[in-house]
């Protein structure tokens, strides 16, 4: 990628690596988000347990996520992969991607308006980084809040139209899924009047009801992030849950991992 970090991480920072060398005791890896930046990996970071062979867990070439675990007095950087919780290497990949992806999209704008992938950095791809953090965080920003968040940037005006003509066309907004499946029962004799006015209650918090066969609901609430989904999810349980007490249905819930 053309954008790259200056001067060196700090301790505790999850970074994105190449392997470049394997030796017998350790790994170096070029850093890619800064400028000609390498670390190490040593054995005993590769992962818990005896190892016989470092290339049956790396690979030249390959790239990994690691975590800075000290920086020395000389500015060696050492690294760790074993440190390094699988959800959160997930994610470092994911973004990794999204940028990818976003600078292809970057070169493309350029292209429209007759500038090279350095040209666009130097109008817009710079200036996005610094304020959002990654040409990806400034592409999302852009189909929230509209064109503003190119202005406040000020964009040469061609270069403007078409980044956000092309942004609203191919970047869609981030959604979040979180749900989990609902046994309602009522054995009153106006149960299923109870039942109904529960479930209605759903619109309210944005919740969707998918009827899956008594007594099984399906519930999922779509947004924008985990926060408020979360929220408005509990919500919704919070009062069908006083509900099912006040009506005396069996109420249970079992949210999706």
């Amino acid at each position: 990628m053309l954008y790259k970090k200056k001067g060196k991480p700090e301790v505790e920072d999850i970074v994105l690596c190449t392997v470049k060398r394997i030796l017998y005791h350790s790994v170096f890896v070029s850093i890619d988000e800064y400028e000609n930046l390498e670390g190490m990996v040593h054995i005993s970071e590769i992962a818990p347990g005896r190892i016989r062979n470092l290339r049956d867990y790396v690979t030249e070439g390959k790239k990994i996520v690691c975590k800075v675990i000290s920086i020395n007095m000389q500015g060696n950087i050492d690294l760790s992969l074993r440190r390094v919780p699988l959800t959160v290497s997930i994610s470092k990949m994911n973004d990794f991607k999204q940028d990818e992806k976003a600078e292809k999209l970057l070169d493309i704008i350029g292209k429209e308006v007759g500038m090279d992938l350095k040209k666009v950095y130097s109008e817009v791809g710079f200036k996005a980084v610094e304020s959002y953090g990654s040409i990806y965080a400034f592409f999302q920003a852009i189909v929230e809040k509209g064109k503003q968040v190119i202005d406040e940037l000020k964009v040469d005006v061609k270069l403007s139209e078409v980044l956000f003509r092309v942004i609203k066309e191919k970047i869609k907004p981030v959604e979040v899924s979180i749900g989990g499946i609902m046994n309602l029962r009522s054995f009153n004799g106006n149960g299923v009047e109870e039942i109904k006015s529960m479930l209605l209650k759903s619109k309210e918090y944005d919740v969707r009801v998918t009827y899956l066969g008594a007594p099984k609901y399906k519930l999922e609430v779509i947004s924008k992030d985990y926060k408020t989904a979360e929220t408005s999810l509990k919500k919704y349980i919070d009062l069908i849950t006083s509900m099912a007490k006040k009506f005396e249905c069996e109420l249970t819930f079992i949210k999706n991992d």
